[in-house]
């Protein structure tokens, strides 16, 4: 096995490298320290099973790290393991396609069965993590009527924005003027109902748009 760690806390990593260790003896493992050096490490190196981001780094979002690691490396488990626990960090994540979400205030031992089951095909999720996702499509229910409101337009603009992208950038790829991509945002919120990025993505998931 061999690992990726992308962390910016020295004393993080070392836990991290350590439970690791436990999960999987005799890893092979390799450390970045920041968003720039995971990129590098992803670019030159290759067959990493598991990578362990977090998504907060002081040089850049460990989002992109794990987008990166679905185009270098799609045959890695790729898990967060932050201490960001809200919605919004969430759906995001699981967009840019994580397939694990951990919480760093875990016990140790269950962390350690969490990362050993990852490579067993049983997702790398926290607890509370699953029954926020649980609680969520509880409280929405399945697809509705309300997505079929949606243009075309709409749709795509949905998709960007669902992705993390900034209302100017989805703007400037979709060709359209800043305010234009804005009132398409509106729209949006105003027929689906909601209120935020967080439920903004998972719409987008459910209609397979990211």
């Amino acid at each position: 096995m061999k690992v990726l760690i992308v962390e910016d806390m020295p004393a993080t990593r070392n836990w991290l490298a350590e439970m690791v260790g436990e999960a999987f003896p005799g890893a092979e493992l390799r450390e970045a320290s920041g968003f720039a050096e995971g990129l590098k490490i992803c670019e030159r190196e290759a067959g990493f099973g598991m990578a362990l981001v977090d998504l907060f780094l002081p040089d850049g979002p460990g989002l992109e790290v794990i987008r990166r690691l679905v185009v270098r490396h799609p045959e890695a488990q790729r898990i967060v393991v932050t201490v960001a626990g809200d919605d919004a960090a969430l759906v995001t994540a699981l967009a840019a396609g994580a397939q694990g979400y951990l919480l760093k205030d875990q016990p140790r031992e269950v962390l350690v069965r969490q990362l050993a089951q990852a490579v067993q095909g049983i997702p790398a999720i926290s607890p509370s993590v699953a029954r926020r996702i649980m609680d969520h499509f509880r409280l929405t229910g399945p697809c509705d009527k309300k997505e079929d409101l949606l243009s075309q337009r709409e749709r795509e603009v949905l998709g960007l924005i669902a992705r993390g992208l900034r209302i100017a950038d989805a703007a400037r790829a979709l060709g359209m003027a800043e305010g234009t991509a804005a009132s398409h945002v509106k729209s949006i919120y105003r027929k689906l109902d909601i209120g935020s990025r967080a439920e903004a993505a998972l719409h987008a998931s459910r209609m397979g748009l990211i």
